[in-house]
C-alpha cells in the first residue's frame, strides 16, 4: 500500500493529530484532532483524500477539541476504546472544564476493543488496549505498514501523565511493556505529543522502561 502520514501539532497543549490516508484510494482516517478545525479541514483538502472515519486514541480534550467540526464536514463515525466514551461528552472527564475552556464532542459511533481489527478501505488497524494515561486508551497498530499511533501512551524518551483522574502509573507500565515493547523494534510510533520514534529505541533508551526484560 502507499500510505502516507502527516501530522500536524495543533491546540495549546501542541497535540499531535495525525491524517492517515492511501494514495492510491485517496481514502484515509484522521486520527485525534485535538484543536485548530480550520487547519486540520485545510490539510486534508490539500491532501485530497476522503475520511472514512475519526479515531480517538483517548478522550482527554486536547484529543477532541476538533472532532465537533471534523464530524459535521465530512459525516463520518467516531471510534473509541470501550470505557472511555463518556469523555467525549463530559467536560468535567475530559479535563477541559478544569482549565476553564469546556469542550465536548458527539458521542461515539462505535467502540473497540482490544485486538479488534478495524477494517477500511484505505487500511487495516488492530487496536492495542493500553490503560494508564486514561482510562480506557487505545493505539491503533497498522501491522502491514509497521506503523503505531500510540496517543499518549509513550513518547520519544518518556512515557504519559499518570497524576490525571483515572489514572495509574503501574497501569500504564503495564499496559507499555505488554502490548508495545512485544512488538518488533522497527515499528514506527507516531504518539500525542511530540516526534515520532520506534518501539526498538525506546526499549533501549527510555529511562521509564529501563531494566525490563521485553524480549
Amino acid at each position: 500500500m502507499a500510505m502516507k502520514v502527516q501530522a500536524l501539532t495543533v491546540g495549546p497543549f501542541e497535540s499531535n493529530c495525525y491524517l492517515y490516508w492511501n494514495e492510491q484510494t485517496s481514502r484515509g482516517v484522521v486520527i485525534d484532532p485535538g484543536d485548530d478545525a480550520p487547519r486540520i479541514l485545510r490539510a486534508i483538502e490539500r491532501a485530497a483524500f476522503q475520511p472514512e472515519a475519526i479515531l480517538i486514541t483517548h478522550g482527554h480534550c486536547d484529543h477532541i477539541a476538533a472532532v465537533s467540526e471534523v464530524k459535521a464536514t465530512f459525516d463520518i463515525p467516531i471510534l473509541i476504546g470501550r470505557g472511555e466514551e463518556q469523555m467525549l461528552t463530559s467536560a468535567d472527564l475530559n479535563l477541559s472544564s478544569a482549565i476553564g475552556d469546556p469542550v465536548t464532542a458527539p458521542p461515539a459511533d462505535r467502540l473497540l476493543d482490544d485486538e479488534e481489527l478495524v477494517v477500511f478501505s484505505c487500511c487495516s488497524l488492530r487496536v492495542l488496549f493500553t490503560p494508564g494515561h486514561s482510562p480506557a486508551e487505545i493505539c491503533f497498530l497498522d501491522e502491514r505498514e509497521g506503523k503505531l499511533f500510540c496517543g499518549d501512551v509513550l513518547f520519544y524518551g518518556s512515557i504519559g501523565r499518570s497524576d490525571f483522574p483515572g489514572s495509574s502509573h503501574d497501569l500504564l507500565i503495564h499496559s507499555i511493556e505488554s502490548k508495545i515493547l512485544t512488538l518488533p523494534d522497527g515499528i514506527i510510533c507516531y504518539p500525542g505529543h511530540g516526534p515520532q520514534t520506534t518501539v526498538g529505541a525506546e526499549r533501549v533508551n527510555n529511562p521509564f522502561l529501563s531494566g525490563g526484560n521485553f524480549a
